[in-house]
């Protein structure tokens, strides 16, 4: 059996597996090697359950665990990644926390399940941040994880580990999820792709917020034939989140077999100069961005009003972090990073009042949204203000020369849209100077992700990056900061 076998497309590796053409454990012995190979440079999967892969790749090849086959999402016996604030069962699962470097659960996460009961077979757990907090991925129990393009960057968090495991090739489809910009800021700064669905398309299973739409799980992948086919392995109601719902009765595959191009697209680069962002970014997103034409689009440069909406995140966000972190850290406040502790006892300290004012404010944003969206089929930004900094920070230093005032700075492009309850994917658009990639962030209407994966796809083939992935990494400086 070939080698290379981790250079095909997920699309093309579960064809080849529907026609017997290659098994289960073949891709598996091809992810393992490729894991070896690369691992050492990128250190994306820390934690290994090949034992556990190859044995599920067993009952595959006998006929068992088949009840999915012929349903939307079948990958047919796939390896793939889960980010390691997820778990599985039997597998170790750290959620980057030395409080949990030992932790082992007994039974898997309902999205795990569910991704296994539709023939993905789990190989191994992504780096993330501890607790998944933070635009860069690296925690106490595993280091750093590396951009692939240079490993002398960060490849973004905070699902980091997930982005550089399907851009090396070490897996075909890497699962995610994200808060502020956790699938789409690592997608931009690998090249890779990652959506974030609509809240309610995907299961939290597990999650303590579970009425909250701030935080979602996903998909991420190589190119968007890829992502489409992952959330729909993903997609549909589950009993133990109340805010999903069914799965379409068109398979976003099937949409983007078929793609059909926005009409009117808008365009805004920093959001009515609400945001600061590197020059050179600001350069490529906005000529790239107007690639959009080439497709038949009318674009034009247009924004909805955004009004306090960095503030109103945070307090959102602060919350979120007091429902999940506040008895954690009065239990082991000295094994818990700063940045967890600050957001945390901002949540403390703020007032109900605040917290209304932020919920008050988060309709009033969605209803605007909604308004602009009977105008535009389609909302476009950068992917992320900077390009990859320095692995060794936890945010890059500065932003158009200006220093950032918290760790959540750098991610307000991304988080502004998370407030909006919108999908957004992050999709390659270039590379800069110093050959770091660059990504544009399409955003489309609430539960409208065939339409956006849509629009996603024939960019993509216009632009065609997705062509230079999978990639072997390679080793570089840091450049100056912008």
């Amino acid at each position: 059996m070939s080698d290379d076998l981790w250079k095909m497309t997920a699309v093309e590796a579960v064809t080849r597996l529907k026609k017997r053409e290659i098994s289960p454990l073949d891709l598996i012995e091809a992810s393992a090697k490729r894991i070896a190979a690369v691992e050492p440079d990128v250190n994306a999967l820390p934690t290994l359950c090949l034992d556990r892969a190859r044995d599920h790749a067993k009952r595959l090849m006998a006929g068992k665990d088949r009840e999915a086959e012929g349903e939307a999402g079948w990958l047919a016996g796939l390896p793939v990644s889960i980010k390691d604030l997820t778990d599985v069962g039997g597998v170790r699962t750290t959620y980057g926390s030395p409080i949990f470097a030992d932790h082992v659960p007994a039974k898997s996460h309902p999205l795990v399940e569910r991704i296994e009961r539709k023939g993905g077979i789990v190989v191994g757990k992504s780096n993330t941040p501890e607790f998944g907090a933070g635009g860069s991925t690296f925690n106490e129990v595993f280091g750093r994880t590396r951009n692939p393009w240079n490993t002398s960057l960060t490849c973004g968090g905070s699902t980091g580990g997930g982005s550089v495991s399907v851009a090396t090739g070490e897996v075909w489809l890497a699962h995610g999820s994200d808060h502020g910009g956790s699938l789409r800021r690592p997608g931009t700064y690998c090249s890779t792709v990652g959506i974030r669905p609509s809240p309610g398309r995907v299961t939290r299973g597990t999650s303590n917020n579970l009425y909250s739409p701030q935080s979602v799980q996903g998909p991420m992948a190589r190119n968007v034939a890829d992502l489409a086919l992952f959330l729909d392995s993903m997609a549909g109601f589950c009993p133990h989140d109340p805010m999903t719902f069914d799965a379409p009765a068109v398979s976003f595959s099937a949409a983007v077999a078929r793609p059909v191009a926005p009409k009117r697209v808008a365009v805004s680069i920093d959001f009515g100069g609400r945001f600061e962002l590197d020059g050179e970014i600001r350069e490529i997103c906005a000529r790239m961005a107007q690639r959009f034409q080439e497709l038949g689009c009318i674009v034009e440069e247009a924004s909805p009003d955004f009004g306090p909406v960095d503030n109103v995140f945070m307090a959102l966000r602060s919350q979120q972090f007091v429902v999940d972190r506040e008895l954690q850290i009065q239990q082991h406040r000295d094994k818990i990073k700063p940045d967890i502790i600050w957001n945390t006892e901002l949540g403390l300290e703020q007032t109900a009042s605040r917290l209304a004012w932020a919920e008050r404010e988060r309709a009033a944003l969605y209803r605007r949204m909604g308004a602009f969206f009977q105008t535009y089929d389609l909302f476009v930004t950068p992917g992320a203000p900077t390009a990859a900094f320095d692995v060794n920070l936890r945010a890059p230093a500065t932003i158009a020369g200006k220093k950032l005032e918290n760790y959540m700075a750098g991610s307000t492009l991304n988080s502004a849209i998370t407030v909006t309850g919108s999908p957004a994917i992050a999709v390659p658009c270039g590379f800069d100077q110093y050959g770091r990639p660059v990504g544009l962030q399409l955003v489309g209407k609430p539960r409208g992700e065939a339409a956006l994966l849509q629009a996603a796809v024939l960019y993509e083939q216009l632009i065609g990056l997705d062509r230079l992935l999978p990639i072997d990494p390679r080793p570089g400086t840091v450049p100056p900061s912008a």
